[in-house]
């Protein structure tokens, strides 16, 4: 990777009118926060970006300094007034780099689903090329209609991409696109890129997008974005931090056996601090008390805890009808209890450090499954716990995420489903380093998906 500085330029300067609602669409209410503080949490927290500049209507400033002075954002630097139209905004972002030689990226502040892997896809195509697109291919026919709205035509759609934002550019050869298109009293297009096209600049790269970088324009648009908030998962592949485990106290439940005994003695070889609790050791997780008590000593002896990890789970089958009630709530108390026991006991600790939650759930939460509803619903409770708890915790600077591992091998699976190929299985090592990496990330409130890589 170059030395070359690296923007990313929030175009938020929009008025919304599409939304007919009295407040810009960026500055509207979506999972608890604002769209543009979804957009800026991912673009703050990803490690290639120097700094964030924001271009926004100068009627809403006082908006935006209030979201700035709510959040611990480290890397906006500049609020810039934006123009009348888009372009005259993305002048406006662009003519504030000093670096010639920048890496910029320009991204509408009302895509809040952009991901990290796109993000470094960007500033790596820019190494190479002088101007990039986001792009995902045209899956439906693309017609071109005549003035009486009869289809004058049908292009190939393999040829066909629908773009997206970001676009990236060397900041020279966007300055330069800008200047000429001052003098130009004819030009019409709608992105930066059209100008590189218009005036010859050079080729523009596509980098491949994805569907739910969605751009939030219309009413149903935010019905759609909040289900994806529902189902927001990440590969925690593409998202560690790089930061060291060494040193670092970590509270493990659920530590005597399966994926929890694989986390302890991982983060002991990378040089954690690892504390492990479990009903071997007299901490139940459906026991407040114990589980407070354990947390307390852990935080009198060392000073400090950093990540809170709760693995303990039981899976138990059998129809509603046929299950003994005791037998349900003890899956329900160890599930989900258990996971609001750990997080309310760690709160005051992870408070003081800044620190991370990782909890548990199953690829079943997404949908009941007959025999195991029990199980399954604890898991999608789980979830609803990590979303609303990522919200509460913001502004504390506590993350909180979801572990969902594929089909494990583990005693608890192998109690219950008995032998099956471990070729098929995803193996515990695998979910504890996720579950270590994800402790390290910057985001919140996220699904973290692992699955087998073959």
């Amino acid at each position: 990777m170059s030395n070359r500085k690296r923007y990313c330029i929030l175009l938020a300067a929009g008025s919304g009118n599409r939304m007919k609602f009295p407040t810009p669409k960026q500055f509207l209410k979506l999972a608890g926060r604002t769209i543009i503080e979804h957009t800026l949490d991912m673009v703050d927290g990803h490690p290639e970006v120097d700094e964030i500049f924001i271009v926004m209507d100068k009627d809403y400033r006082s908006f935006m300094e209030e979201i700035l002075l709510r959040n611990s954002y480290t890397k906006v630097t500049k609020v810039l007034n934006g123009g009348a139209s888009r372009r005259e905004s993305s002048a406006s972002g662009i003519f504030a780099v000093e670096e010639d030689d920048a890496l910029v990226l320009l991204h509408d502040a009302v895509r809040p689903f952009l991901s990290h892997r796109i993000v470094s896809d960007c500033y790596k195509a820019l190494e190479q090329h002088a101007s990039v697109d986001v792009a995902i291919p045209a899956v439906d026919t693309i017609i071109k209609v005549d003035e009486q709205d009869c289809i004058q035509s049908i292009p190939d759609r393999s040829a066909l991409r629908r773009g997206q934002t970001p676009q990236g550019f060397r900041a020279d050869v966007l300055k330069r696109a800008h200047h000429l298109a001052m003098e130009d009293p004819e030009v019409k297009v709608t992105d930066d890129c059209g100008l590189i096209l218009r005036y010859g600049l050079g080729d523009v790269h596509v980098v491949q997008g994805e569907e739910r970088n969605i751009k939030i324009t219309y009413p149903e648009d935010l019905y759609l974005a909040d289900k994806i908030f529902q189902l927001n998962t990440v590969d925690v592949e593409h998202l560690r931090s790089g930061e060291p485990l060494e040193g670092k106290h970590i509270v493990v439940f659920g530590s005597s056996r399966g994926i929890g005994e694989h986390v302890m003695r991982m983060g002991t070889d990378q040089g954690a601090i690892m504390h492990g609790f479990s009903r071997t050791n007299g901490v139940d997780v459906r026991d407040y008390k114990a589980v407070k008590e354990a947390l307390d000593s852990v935080q009198a002896q060392t000073g400090r805890i950093d990540g809170v990890v709760n693995t303990a789970a039981i899976l138990r089958s059998g129809t509603l009808l046929s299950r003994d009630i005791d037998d349900i709530n003890l899956e329900i108390d160890i599930n989900y209890t258990g996971s609001i026991n750990v997080v309310k006991a760690a709160l005051p600790h992870l408070k003081e450090s800044r620190g991370s939650v990782a909890l548990f759930t199953s690829s079943s939460y997404t949908r009941g499954r007959s025999l195991y509803t029990i199980y399954s619903s604890t898991k999608a409770a789980v979830v609803n716990l990590t979303q609303g708890l990522a919200e509460e915790l913001h502004a504390d600077g506590v993350r909180i995420n979801a572990i969902n591992p594929e089909r494990t091998n583990t005693p608890m699976r192998r109690e219950n489903f008995g032998v099956e190929p471990e070729n098929t299985l995803l193996s515990a090592e695998a979910v504890a380093q996720a579950t270590l990496d994800t402790l390290l990330a910057h985001f919140s409130g996220m699904v973290v998906d692992v699955r087998r890589n073959d």
